[in-house]
């Protein structure tokens, strides 16, 4: 179908272009620095709540993107927007590493220091590094590797949550299902994502050589063989601790690890890695591929069918890396039934409105914020720019 995948390649262009973009630019906060943190689901938007770092680092990230797949300098202005404010406020000079959370006039609000923040940051930097040549983009970025590798790692892999001295503390940030987590596959996957980027950027044998570190946990710890899945949240040597299957970071996971694969090229974690991608791949295919969507999760068996924003957009990209690396047109297929579903029911029409947060089983969104320091252009930006990257030949 080549006139079908142009056309998916058009409207989701037309998306970023039209939607996406506009709305982003839009939420910058002119006289604090940085982006407002929070729209309510009635499009109210809340201009001194809080803003969280974790925002500021996605929408630096979405920029540099945005401007590196489309060449347009008002994208590379605004990512150099996102990039004083973190630089300006979201690290910090005394200990170290980037803050949770700061107030709306960009004073630290949660001074935790989370590894997934540290990793976003890094993401975030490396990608702002390769669209506008800052070196000082990149100092900071190895600063933050050299924290983390200092400071928030163990002979067993990536601890989680810190205070602000980088004293261990309870990971009540990263730890969901009434479970508190030493270690996560969800910032292992995020640790390793940036470090994909950082390598990619820089070509350091220091970072392929912890990229190598984490596909071994992946391998050996986090990939369930029997189940064909992975687990999601871990003690300190990664034994499991909750019957949890998170399709939408499984999903995620199975196209990280190979864009892991193709900047890495190294052949033996190739032939070790990818049966595992494949696996994942097929399984959440089988699994929770269903209404034209994907849901949510599975707990001890219980399946949660609500169909949640970036699920959906992992989704999108993740079967087209099923179908680019495997060949079958199912995986092509799902990719653009799931784009056709967001087009239905996530991609709000009301004027000054993005994605909802979540749709439930009959279709309608759950009243939730369509910003705050969760919801970001990270998820379905990445989205717009896979597709397009990915599909830039198809005719």
């Amino acid at each position: 179908m080549p006139g079908g995948k142009k056309m998916f390649a058009t409207e989701i262009k037309e998306h970023l272009v039209n939607d996406l973009i506009p709305f982003w630019q839009g939420l910058k906060d002119e006289e604090n620095g940085g982006f407002y943190g929070y729209l309510s689901y009635d499009l109210k938007l809340d201009k001194k709540a809080v803003k969280g770092c974790i925002l500021n680092s996605r929408i630096l990230w979405f920029f540099s993107n945005a401007y590196m797949v489309l060449g347009d300098p008002s994208l590379l202005e605004s990512a150099a927007y996102a990039y004083q404010f973190l630089k300006e406020h979201c690290v910090d000079d005394e200990f170290g590493g980037v803050f949770w959370s700061l107030t709306y006039d960009g004073k630290p609000e949660d001074t935790t220091k989370h590894t997934y923040n540290q990793a976003f940051s890094i993401y975030a930097l490396a990608s702002y590094y390769d669209a506008s040549k800052n070196p000082e983009a990149l100092e900071i970025a190895w600063k933050l590797y050299d924290l983390v590798e200092s400071k928030c790692k163990d002979e067993y892999g990536y601890l989680e949550a810190f205070t602000r001295s980088f004293e261990p503390e309870e990971n009540d940030k990263l730890s969901e299902n009434g479970v508190i987590a030493e270690k996560t596959m969800n910032t292992l996957l995020h640790v390793f994502e940036a470090y994909t980027e950082l390598y990619r950027v820089t070509k350091e044998e220091k970072v392929a050589k912890q990229i190598c570190f984490m596909m071994d946990i992946i391998k050996d710890k986090v990939f369930n063989k029997e189940i064909g899945r992975q687990e999601v949240f871990f003690d300190r040597t990664w034994n499991t601790l909750i019957d949890l299957y998170s399709y939408g970071h499984d999903i995620e996971t199975a196209w990280l690890v190979d864009r892991g694969l193709e900047v890495l090229d190294d052949e033996a974690y190739t032939n070790m890695l990818s049966p595992i991608t494949k696996i994942i791949t097929e399984n959440i295919y089988n699994r929770a591929y269903i209404d034209h969507s994907l849901v949510n999760e599975s707990e001890n068996g219980v399946v949660d069918t609500t169909r949640v924003w970036w699920v959906q957009a992992e989704a999108v990209v993740g079967f087209l890396n099923g179908y680019q690396k495997q060949g079958d047109k199912k995986f092509l297929d799902a990719s653009v039934d799931i784009w056709n579903y967001i087009k239905k029911y996530f991609i709000d029409k009301r004027n000054g409105s993005e994605w909802f947060w979540s749709v439930k089983e009959d279709h309608t969104p759950d009243e939730k914020p369509i910003v705050e320091p969760w919801k970001c252009p990270y998820h379905n930006g990445r989205m717009c720019f896979e597709v397009l990257r990915r599909m830039k030949d198809a005719s």
